[in-house]
């Protein structure tokens, strides 16, 4: 028997309905970006990124709104769910074989999410309270001699996450620092899965189900001299191993640390974020990732602001990269919605929205 690893789309689809998916920054400027935030940023979006960025903000900002952000990625490059149809559907031997053999490494997958956040910077102590949903599921495909003989097994983890960034601008040594953290509560929720080809359904995926409510906390640090930024964050600081209901699959959830660089003037700017270590999730599947950003965005007459980016993971040796763009266009400059769209190839690709006020 070969064994593969799939990211399966169906699972991902229904799960991420209920909780969210694999992009932990929700956020359409930032996707437009490449993802890039860590130092490029702003108050409302500092959550998602680095939360000293939360004492980052113009003068004329007293409150902002962040409501709401919404995105929505399909991946499904080697086509796994036309292979799995094909092996179902086809009767002659020869070409049963050849699908489960195009099946075997087949990955796919789908990440939508969902975020709001409200923000009161000042020079005292800025906060932003915020609320976002996200969700990772993963899928493998045990591959038989035929096609009874091979089965659908998956997991899936969601969660639902409220906390509240507290930074504080301050100058050291001459040299201007913003420091923050993010204490949060996070309720997750886990999900396994087994199914022959044949018999797959989206109903089933709900039936064995878990959840927990647990506490943890981000932090991050700023400085910036002139336009040159470099900032370092820490995500999910505490760790856990989470055990699926009926503890067929473990996710380890660990400290993600990224640092980043950047340029950031008045009508432009460009960063780059780099993942110092590298990510492993669930255990029975090969998702380790080390992203690497780089995103730009211009400015023009604070009406219309015009993004690109691109992004690789730099633990898959397959993976092709993806290339963003969008736009953010803010009438008076008062109200402003973000659009973003990401591009690896004709079968993976996404879609990013926000609308957010600053008072």
């Amino acid at each position: 028997m070969r064994t593969s690893t799939l990211r399966l789309l169906p699972i991902a689809i229904l799960f991420a309905t209920a909780s969210h998916a694999g992009n932990y920054a929700i956020d359409a400027r930032g996707d437009a970006m490449g993802g890039v935030g860590v130092v490029s940023g702003d108050f409302l979006t500092a959550p998602f990124y680095n939360p000293a960025l939360t004492a980052i903000y113009r003068r004329s900002n007293n409150v902002g709104m962040l409501l709401p952000s919404i995105g929505f990625n399909y991946n499904d490059q080697h086509n796994m769910l036309d292979d799995i149809d094909r092996a179902i559907s086809a009767t002659d031997p020869g070409d049963i074989q050849d699908a489960l053999d195009d099946l075997d490494g087949d990955t796919a997958g789908v990440t939508i999410g969902a975020a709001a956040a409200f923000a009161i910077p000042n020079r005292y102590v800025s906060m932003n309270a915020y609320g976002k949903l996200y969700s990772e599921s993963f899928a493998q495909a045990n591959v038989g001699a035929n096609v009874n003989d091979s089965t659908i097994e998956g997991a899936a983890i969601g969660v639902l996450e409220g906390g509240l960034s507290i930074a504080k601008y301050m100058t050291l040594l001459g040299h201007h620092w913003s420091f923050g953290v993010t204490p949060k509560l996070q309720r997750i929720y886990t999900y396994s899965y087994s199914s022959s080809l044949q018999d797959f359904s989206l109903s089933d995926i709900r039936d064995n189900g878990d959840a927990e409510t647990t506490f943890n906390y981000d932090l991050g640090a700023l400085w910036f001299y002139g336009p040159l930024r470099v900032g370092l964050s820490g995500k999910n600081m505490v760790s856990r191993d989470i055990t699926t209901a009926d503890g067929n699959y473990s996710y380890k959830m660990r400290p993600q640390y990224t640092v980043g660089t950047g340029l950031i003037a008045d009508f432009w700017q460009v960063s780059v974020d780099y993942d110092l270590n590298e990510a492993k999730n669930f255990t029975f599947v090969d998702d380790n990732k080390q992203m690497l950003r780089i995103g730009g965005e211009v400015d023009l007459m604070r009406q219309f602001k015009f993004r690109a980016g691109y992004y690789t993971n730099l633990a898959a040796s397959d993976d092709e990269g993806t290339v963003t763009a969008g736009l953010g266009i803010s009438p008076l400059n008062i109200t402003q919605m973000d659009i973003g769209v990401s591009y690896t190839n004709e079968n993976a690709m996404g879609v990013y929205l926000n609308f957010l006020s600053s008072y």
